[in-house]
């Protein structure tokens, strides 16, 4: 099924942060109309003045919810479940409602319950940010090449998912992909979660105030995610943390592994290791390398 949203679609951006900035930037430069429904007044008036919106307010605006062809919801997750819980009703029929949210089990069958016959939700997560937050930090740039991922159930449309699809395309996203919620959140404990409590524990295992005086670029690039909106990741490995323990214990046995060859000389075991360690790297970037010459 090839659609395109026509540029005279209705865009409303719930949440004007980093992603939802960056969802406005790059929808407003391709033309489309969009609004914006945020906490801060400085913050609208940051969209306003610098071109990301149309349009937007602080209050819950029927009239304004009730005119979107498209929602996107950059909201934290039991935030965007209790505002939909609330507020969703307003949506017309034939209206289209997705997200950003890092994780989906959680929250798809709630929302997708909430909402009001005619009105279709279909899960969507950007592989994309910065280690900044806010409006002010609204960059389109970093949706280019990066992953889209869409998280549909038997609940959802062709329309719906090819909607949401194509919203990836408009956005920028170099590789858009389907999972269901159930694998999305494995597949995120492991790929994103996991990385960020990596990068945590490697910052909180050492208080040497003068680290900065003697990395290299190794430190610099694993802890590059370590400066963390811990209000923002709490809650996101809380409400996956059964995928999350899992993918912990799971890398803490291969550095068990590491750990016990070297305390018993055994050069080969870690030798091993590092071999499919390169092994798996090469692969990795093979694939990138070969996704970016398509594009």
């Amino acid at each position: 099924m090839k659609l395109e949203i026509p540029k005279n679609k209705k865009i409303l951006i719930v949440g004007l942060g980093l992603l939802g900035g960056s969802y406005a930037m790059a929808l407003t430069k391709k033309g489309y109309e969009v609004y914006a429904i945020t906490r801060r007044e400085s913050t609208i008036e940051y969209a306003l003045n610098h071109g990301l919106i149309k349009g937007g307010t602080t209050e819950v605006d029927k009239d304004l919810i009730s005119s979107a062809d498209i929602a996107v919801f950059a909201l934290y997750p039991h935030t965007f479940i209790d505002w939909i819980e609330k507020y969703g009703k307003y949506f017309k029929k034939g209206a289209i409602i997705t997200d950003v949210t890092g994780v989906k089990g959680c929250i798809v069958e709630k929302v997708q319950a909430a909402l009001p016959e005619g009105v279709e939700f279909i899960g969507a997560h950007p592989m994309a940010g910065r280690e900044v937050y806010g409006v002010e930090n609204s960059n389109d740039k970093i949706f280019e090449g990066a992953n889209y991922i869409v998280t549909p159930t038997d609940k959802n449309t062709e329309y719906g998912i090819e909607t949401c699809k194509e919203l990836g395309k408009i956005l920028g996203f170099g590789h858009i992909s389907e999972l269901s919620p159930a694998k999305h959140d494995r597949m995120i404990a492991f790929l994103s979660q996991l990385t960020h409590c990596i990068a945590v524990a490697l910052m909180t295992c050492n208080d040497d105030n003068n680290i900065c005086d003697y990395t290299g670029d190794s430190f610099r690039d694993l802890t590059r995610i370590a400066r963390i909106n811990e209000d923002m990741w709490s809650e996101l490995f809380m409400l996956n943390k059964d995928s999350l323990i899992s993918e912990i214990k799971a890398f803490g046995g291969e550095l068990e592994k590491l750990r016990r060859a070297l305390e018993t000389d055994d050069i080969e075991t870690m030798k091993k290791m590092m071999r499919v360690s390169t092994e798996r790297r090469a692969l990795f970037d093979k694939k990138k390398k070969e996704e970016q010459e398509e594009q």
